[in-house]
């Protein structure tokens, strides 16, 4: 069996949550649930399937893309693997639900496998490629899927649009720099799944992106 993608959209920020599988391993890929119904979604999906998770990734620490950190580590017990210069956004994530008046956050602990980029991981079948793409925040990272052609790419490239760069820790410069030298540099039929919004792919962004105006 080939690697697969779902994808869930949880929340008050409508992030997408992904489970990546080869039909028995998974990873769980930003998971945003953030609340009871939400969290039992995803569970139900791993469960149905009989998959076993192997890890949580994380593109960045931003409150939406870490909700359901907390949740899905004690139920799991699995590693959580994120960019060791994203710790800062990560540790403001109680603060912005406070900020937002969003209840029901639980601060998660710090990720327990801290990356630096150009890892190469490997769970099951799957394999992903960490790319660092900074700009949106100051340590995000894309996981790659080279012999799929996909790209889990959280908030760098969406559909049509590229991720907020007025927040803390944000560049539009180097946001810039991520997309058109990192992101723009995979193959052109690379299926990009967005932190937000649908799908899409490198080429079609490399021609009409509003980031080229920039």
């Amino acid at each position: 069996m080939g690697i697969s993608v779902v994808k869930f959209t949880f929340g008050p920020f409508q992030e997408n949550t992904y489970i990546v599988h080869d039909g028995t391993a998974c990873v769980i890929i930003d998971p945003g649930c953030s609340n009871r119904q939400e969290e039992q979604e995803l569970v139900s999906v791993i469960s149905d399937a009989n998959f076993t998770p192997k890890a949580i990734l994380l593109t960045h620490g931003h409150i939406d893309h870490v909700f359901g950190c907390n949740f899905v580590h004690k139920h799991y017990g699995i590693d959580c693997y994120m960019n060791e210069t994203d710790i800062p956004t990560f540790e403001m994530a109680e603060r912005s639900a406070q900020m937002y008046g969003i209840p029901g956050f639980t601060q998660p602990p710090i990720p327990n496998v801290l990356l630096k980029g150009d890892e190469t991981l490997t769970f099951g079948e799957m394999t992903f490629e960490v790319l660092f793409t900074p700009g949106h925040c100051v340590g995000h990272v894309v996981f790659y899927n080279r012999e799929n052609s996909f790209v889990i790419n959280g908030d760098v490239v969406m559909k049509g649009s590229f991720g907020r760069f007025d927040l803390p820790g944000g560049d539009l410069n180097t946001l810039k720099d991520s997309i058109l030298n990192t992101m723009f540099s995979l193959p052109e039929d690379t299926l990009v799944y967005s932190g937000h919004g649908p799908e899409t792919t490198i080429g079609n962004e490399k021609r009409s992106n509003p980031i080229l105006q920039y």
